[in-house]
């Protein structure tokens, strides 16, 4: 387990051999949410969105991945949802674990 002066965590469960998204892209992946306790929260088999919307966890980790890697992640409340919690299964300084494959770095398109 790798830890970052952040305090985020993870494990390299599979490493790809793709391209490294950057901060401003949009991934495609699939993770799987759940608190310290096994709890799940959320889970999604494919999703596509931009990394700059998710919680600072995900942006200090994603960047570091490259396609076809998975990854799980640690992250401690401050870079999750802190003293706000997202109810109502994530409560107020909650920490996080996250199983993450990235499938993608989804390339902008093509402007007109």
């Amino acid at each position: 387990v790798v830890t970052l002066p952040s305090g985020l965590q993870y494990e390299v469960l599979a490493t790809g051999e793709g391209r490294q998204p950057k901060a401003t892209d949009k991934v495609q992946c699939h993770y799987h949410g759940t608190l310290i306790d096994g709890t799940e929260f959320d889970s999604n088999s494919s999703v596509e969105f931009p990394l700059a919307q998710m919680i600072e966890g995900w942006k200090l980790a994603i960047p570091e991945m490259t396609e076809g890697s998975k990854w799980e992640l640690y992250i401690p409340q401050e870079l999750a949802y802190g003293k706000r919690g997202s109810m109502p299964t994530i409560q107020p300084y909650s920490a996080l674990v996250f199983e993450v494959e990235l499938f993608e770095v989804v390339k902008p398109a093509a402007k007109k």
